[in-house]
């Protein structure tokens, strides 16, 4: 089976071509910043082509018979599985992750072509009695016709894939505009998937180019009906008021600060384990990461010892390395903000207890204590390998800290009374939480979005069919209707 190729030409109706600008996109390693390929950008006369092809073959694949979108979905995952190699290696040199992130993004991926093979057959209608004499009242579900995807650079294959797939499986055509940081990952490699799989020219679309260029005009295009993004909130803001102006539906799964709970009655040792996954997975590059550390404070030194003492040997340094944890950041600038953070935290009165400095692109994993709600990084979203641990003393002050922030995404929760942590669960401001567990977990079946500041919209079964279809409301008079005039 031959490797992939033109992973750096736009994918415009059923062709790969070169973009339009005489602008690159440079696309580069974030462990040595060597350079991966390079794109010729697109601008926005591609990004015309795409969203009016696009419309064109939606008011075709919106009929094609639901068994032949679910047999696409079930070749493309054989396929990927087949070509799990090629997609490991390009996450691990395009985006810097780990081999055991790298593996279970495909997994995810896998399990999402899968779920999604499930959705032609899921767009269920119904049958309304009519209040009106002699009517028959019908509900049809249907596509809604294109839809509009900006991805994120963090997970790139399996966050493009969570929107790529439910979108053909429910018969919508799709536009991709992959983060310039995972061009390949994030578009290119997906859409050789998709075509590999039998899917009709102009059902998927990929332009890469410049924001500065493109990205609005991409956003606030007038073919699309939906627009899926995952990122930072303060560009899914920027995308929700041009979508709203538009009417345009929306998805926007955005940042998070998540909190992890430790109380009273808590498994250190358990907690300990989910804490160190929960916020080093991928250096803490992903918006479900652990943030926030509270921990009762009958119990607080106890954590910080043996969390100090596991992060002290996390492997870190060279993805391609099997054995690393850690590996580096997307970017220089992803770098100097991280460590910045860290800074600023320790000149407000936090101890630094391991780490904090970068060797090239990677952040050595970093633990600060005796943060306060004040404080840098337990206000921001750290995206990086460094976190806050917290003292509280009650159930009451936890929740208080829990919710004093503007985001609602994730979070975790430990305890040997499960019920208290459900009634607690319950009060926390967010999305999802997960008891005796850690907050970094994605079910294909469940339903994946945030409160607050971190977003709109669910991804997962049948929530994300609800996103990607509209009903029309479709009645028949059968008997002769008397007019009142």
């Amino acid at each position: 089976m031959a490797i992939y190729n033109d992973l750096n030409k736009q994918f415009i109706e059923g062709r790969w071509v070169e973009g339009g600008e005489e602008d690159h996109v440079d696309n580069l390693n974030p462990f040595d910043d060597s350079e991966l390929n390079s794109f010729k950008a697109a601008g926005k006369e591609e990004v015309d082509r795409a969203f009016k092809n696009a419309k064109e073959v939606s008011k075709t694949w919106s009929r094609t018979n639901p068994l032949v979108r679910r047999d696409l979905m079930l070749k493309a995952a054989t396929l990927l599985m087949e070509r799990k190699e090629e997609f490991v290696d390009w996450l691990i040199k395009e985006v810097g992750s780990t081999r055991i992130k790298a593996e279970v993004e495909v997994k995810q991926s896998y399990d999402m072509l899968l779920e999604a093979s499930g959705y032609p057959t899921r767009m269920h209608g119904m049958v309304i009695p009519s209040i009106t004499d002699g009517k028959q009242t019908y509900v049809y579900r249907k596509a809604l016709g294109v839809v509009a995807m900006i991805s994120p650079w963090n997970f790139p294959l399996y966050l493009s894939m969570r929107t790529i797939a439910p979108a053909l499986a429910c018969g919508n055509t799709i536009v991709v505009k992959p983060a310039s940081q995972s061009p390949v990952t994030g578009g290119t490699i997906i859409a050789k998937l998709f075509e590999e799989a039998g899917l009709p020219a102009g059902a998927m679309h990929v332009v890469v180019g410049k924001s500065a260029v493109i990205g609005d005009y991409f956003t606030g295009h007038p073919e699309s009906r939906l627009i899926s993004f995952t990122g930072s909130t303060p560009v899914g803001k920027g995308i929700g008021r041009i979508g709203g102006e538009g009417l345009k539906k929306l998805a926007l799964e955005l940042g998070g600060n998540n909190v992890f709970i430790v109380l009273d009655d808590a498994d250190i040792d358990r907690a300990v384990d989910s804490a160190i996954f929960g916020r080093f997975m991928h250096q803490g590059q992903i918006c479900m990461s652990v943030n926030r550390i509270l921990v009762h404070e009958s119990r607080y030194e106890e954590f910080k010892e043996k969390f100090i003492t596991r992060v002290k040997n996390i492997p870190y340094g060279d993805p391609a390395d099997p054995h690393t944890v850690v590996g580096p950041l997307i970017d220089k600038k992803a770098v100097k903000r991280v460590v910045d953070l860290i800074e600023r935290t320790v000149q407000a009165g936090a101890r630094l207890e391991v780490g904090g400095k970068a060797d090239g692109n990677v952040v050595v994993p970093c633990v600060l204590s005796g943060v306060t709600r004040d404080m840098p990084i337990f206000q921001e979203e750290v995206f990086g390998p460094a976190v806050g641990l917290i003292s509280f003393k009650d159930d009451e002050e936890a929740i208080d800290l829990a919710n004093a922030t503007d985001f609602g995404l994730s979070g975790a929760l430990h305890t040997r009374d499960i019920q208290r942590g459900i009634q607690m669960a319950l009060r926390v401001e967010t999305g999802m939480i997960h008891i005796n567990d850690q907050s970094v977990n994605d079910e294909v079946n469940t339903p994946f979005g945030g409160e607050k500041d971190s977003g709109v919209g669910r991804f997962g079964d049948d929530f994300i069919v609800d996103e990607m279809t509209t009903v029309q409301w479709i009645s028949i008079q059968v008997e002769p209707r008397k007019m009142p005039f």
